[in-house]
């Protein structure tokens, strides 16, 4: 056990030093920039990710005050999409009720990016092609190659994919890590978290 542990740990050192840092900063911009127009950001992330997209989501609220929300927070609208239009379209059907516009983002939070040739993730695949097709802003992190996301993104980070065994560990973890350092990037932060301000 101690021996698989250390193994993870070293692996995840070397992914975080593998990781491009412009690209996080490119996301960051572009983050401001839709908090200075007044735009709205949209997480959207499966499995795992939406668990992360519903804490980034209060992040991003609280302590950057970008108005932010995510489909996944909505189990009823979520479950009933699902059911009665199908998995794939749960995203897209949900962003055209939000009155996407080209003042504000998509952010989307995933292992593989979306894959429209594997018929991957295809609920991430619809909703950005539907955020391409009126100019909102595509931001991402991804692991593997970043899929759909990557092609199509104006600012997305890649999650190098250095042990195949744990792909997906590596990339929804370190998603944690890279959303903190986006929402405690001193342009960004505009609220003091709690324990920081008991000091």
């Amino acid at each position: 056990m101690s021996d698989f542990i250390n193994s993870y740990f070293d692996e995840t050192v070397s992914i975080i030093n593998m990781i491009n840092q412009n690209d996080l900063s490119k996301i960051a911009d572009g983050l401001l920039s839709v908090r200075e127009n007044k735009g709205r950001l949209f997480l959207i992330g499966v499995g795992g990710s939406a668990a992360t997209a519903s804490h980034a989501v209060n992040d991003f609220r609280k302590i950057c005050k970008i108005e932010c929300y995510t489909p996944t927070d909505n189990v009823a609208e979520l479950s009933a999409r699902t059911n009665d239009e199908g998995w794939e379209t749960t995203f897209v059907e949900w962003l055209k009720i939000s009155n996407l516009s080209n003042k504000d983002a998509v952010f989307v939070l995933s292992v593989g990016g979306g894959n429209a040739e594997k018929n991957i993730s295809m609920n991430i695949v619809n909703a950005l092609y539907f955020a391409k097709s009126i100019q909102a802003k595509i931001f991402g992190i991804v692991g593997k190659d970043g899929g759909y996301t990557k092609k199509v993104a104006d600012a997305c980070v890649i999650i190098p994919p250095l042990n195949s065994d744990r792909i997906t560990p590596h990339t929804e973890g370190l998603c944690g890590v890279l959303l903190h350092a986006l929402v405690s990037h001193p342009s960004m932060k505009l609220e003091q978290t709690k324990w920081e301000s008991t000091k």
